[in-house]
């Protein structure tokens, strides 16, 4: 058998990280992106689902679970906040938009969409799963799923019009109190 059972877990968790990607990405995606811009944020998306599972897996036998939920509830917050930020900027015409996705926004994008997957690997580093694939995977899901998302989000814009960063915002608000409350 090609694929072991240990490797189909790992290919389905890694998606299931990356789903949260996809989300947020298709909300950001509705700001008119280059394509350019969109290869960025999803590289920088797949880079920190590496890293930060891997500091999880690392850190999986010196920290205890409740860091995990800590973690989760301050990216709900984040990505709630930056989603607020983008709503409340569709309102305001004269002043330039709300939330750019460039620089510092890059990175606090992925960080917010990727700081679950540090919890989740805080478990698997007491599993003793194997770490370079498992990393791997999970770069490559985000990554691409991110992607994925900017681009159904920059086809969407075209038939919303000025709507468009509404929904958006709406998407990453939403999605911010699902990993609050959910």
């Amino acid at each position: 058998m090609f694929f072991s059972h240990e490797i189909l877990s790992m290919i389905v968790l890694s998606i299931a990280l990356g789903m949260d990607a996809f989300s947020v990405s298709l909300g950001i995606g509705m700001q008119q992106l280059r394509l350019k811009r969109i290869a960025l944020i999803g590289l920088a998306i797949g880079i920190f689902h590496i890293f930060m599972p891997l500091t999880g897996i690392l850190l999986g036998k010196a920290i205890s679970n409740q860091i995990g939920e800590l973690t989760a509830l301050a990216g709900g917050a984040l990505l709630f906040v930056i989603g607020a930020q983008m709503f409340f900027s569709a309102f305001n015409h004269q002043s330039v938009s709300g939330f750019r996705p460039v620089g510092a926004g890059i990175l606090l994008i992925a960080l917010s969409v990727s700081i679950d997957s540090f919890s989740v690997g805080l478990g698997l580093g007491i599993t003793g799963v194997k770490v370079v694939l498992t990393l791997i995977l999970f770069g490559a899901a985000s990554c691409c799923l991110s992607w994925l998302g900017m681009l159904l989000g920059r086809k969407v814009h075209g038939y919303l019009g000025t709507y468009s960063e509404l929904l958006g915002g709406s998407i990453l608000c939403g999605f911010g109190l699902y990993v609050l409350f959910g």
